[in-house]
């Protein structure tokens, strides 16, 4: 039986890993294209992932333009009451390949109903703002969420990416349960203001790009990604950073042999220990990362170890 924690105020006990679904996604003609992605391996992933005990799947339209979305659908319409759906809305497609932001009320109830479509189901546990919209009130966006709580299509409101003030100012319209950020060990800006803000406010922390896209894993190498693969030209792949993310390499697998795991485990066991993330969000395509994405919530580190980590990622 996985540990749950509760996420915020909400009454959500959630696992400490949850399901990410944005490499699931994948398709050549979105611009995060992964690498091919079969639908069924897709979909017996996230029910892999169901069996081992974890509760909760984070998805959102902009993964594949709601690709992802139909594949969780798919995957979880016979066990629905069983796990907790957590998605976004405000990314839409620019129609010229991009995306932009838009969080406009009337905007925000209609990527609801197309979601509930995909998703195949008539709530949704947790809605998140995807990023920041600098065009729309936070506020007039945030009173559209609670109107959608009031009427029961969703469950809790959270936001995405978005910075302390503009967390504030929607708690002053209703209550933010979650806070979806980026936080890796090559990641860690959030921990001077995101993190400590939210653990003061109670409200709950979702970490994404835990596994840095897959940087920091076992036998990862760029050389080896599909040709259109976008972590060919990602941050952690450019010639400046590439010393600090091997380095941040080793340290984690050497303590990763020395506790005769995964690399996988160790950076899961980094994120957890800090005591405002209350999840990370891991992004699994096959059955096999499916059954080694929990084996960090189980792993404790020693003091030095987690010096030692800090030390390299610093």
């Amino acid at each position: 039986m996985l540990e749950m924690r509760r996420l915020g105020r909400s009454d959500l006990e959630i696992t400490k890993v949850g399901i990410g679904t944005a490499p699931i996604g994948s398709t050549p003609n979105w611009r995060v294209y992964w690498g091919p992605q079969d639908e069924k391996t897709a979909i017996r992933a996230i029910q892999t992932a169901l069996d081992s005990g974890v509760n909760w799947i984070d998805t959102a339209p902009f993964y594949g333009w709601g690709k992802a979305e139909e594949i969780v659908g798919k995957a979880v319409k016979e066990r629905r009451e069983e796990v907790y759906i957590f998605t976004k809305c405000g990314t839409i497609p620019d129609g010229k390949g991009g995306s932009t932001e838009n969080l406009k009320p009337d905007m925000i109830k209609r990527e609801v109903e197309a979601s509930l479509g995909r998703l195949q189901t008539d709530y949704i546990d947790l809605l998140q703002f995807h990023d920041a919209d600098p065009t729309t009130p936070v506020e007039d966006s945030w009173r559209a969420l609670q109107e959608l709580i009031r009427v029961g299509k969703v469950r809790y409101g959270g936001l995405s990416n978005h910075t302390v003030d503009l967390i504030e100012r929607a708690m002053k319209v209703g209550p933010v349960t979650s806070n979806q950020v980026q936080y890796n060990p090559l990641q860690r800006k959030i921990e001077k203001d995101i993190l400590p803000f939210s653990q003061r406010n109670s409200i709950g922390v979702l970490g994404w790009g835990s596994l840095a896209e897959g940087f920091l894993t076992d036998n990862f190498s760029v050389g080896k990604l599909d040709p259109k693969d976008f972590r060919r030209n990602h941050w952690y792949a450019q010639p400046e950073n590439q010393a600090k993310v091997a380095r941040v390499r080793e340290t984690l697998a050497k303590i990763a042999r020395a506790h005769n795991k995964p690399m996988v485990d160790v950076v899961v066991a980094w994120e957890l220990t800090h005591p405002a993330l209350t999840g990370a969000i891991i992004g699994i395509r096959s059955e096999k990362e499916a059954k080694e994405m929990t084996g960090g919530t189980e792993l404790l580190l020693t003091r030095d170890e987690m010096q030692e980590i800090d030390k390299a990622s610093s």
